[in-house]
């Protein structure tokens, strides 16, 4: 019998196949969904939770995708802390599927607020920017 590792998405007796995070990102289209997935795929805690890999991830034509609407449709009912549901809330803004405000951020830790602003960048366009403690 085969075990399947729920976040990586591959077999144990496939030790290079690709996990879930990369499959999302390979699968990701257009410059919004690919910085939603991306950050996601940065935080990783969230992907690594049931119902939330249960609510966002689907398979369509043979490919793992994102289901952004449905996600948004069930942000208050996964039992997330304020920070979690506050970083997803700004990840499903940049997807364009809801609205959050900018103020949410004040709900993130430094690693995921580092995250949601790389996410901003790249989907500005302007990933050359840096981003960290100045000295």
């Amino acid at each position: 019998m085969t075990t399947t590792s729920a976040w990586s998405g591959a077999e144990a007796d496939e030790p290079d196949a690709p996990t879930l995070g990369e499959l999302l990102v390979q699968s990701a289209t257009g410059v919004r969904d690919r910085s939603a997935v991306q950050a996601l795929v940065e935080e990783a805690k969230l992907l690594n939770r049931d119902n939330v890999r249960a609510a966002l991830v689907t398979k369509r034509g043979g490919v793992m995708t994102c289901r952004w609407e449905g996600m948004a449709g069930r942000l208050y009912t996964l039992g997330l802390d304020d920070e979690e549901r506050a970083f997803l809330g700004l990840v499903l803004s940049i997807v364009g599927v809801r609205q959050s405000h900018l103020a949410a951020v004040e709900y993130l830790d430094e690693r995921r607020l580092k995250i949601v602003l790389q996410a901003m960048l790249r989907l500005a366009g302007k990933d050359r920017i840096a981003i960290g403690t100045r000295l």
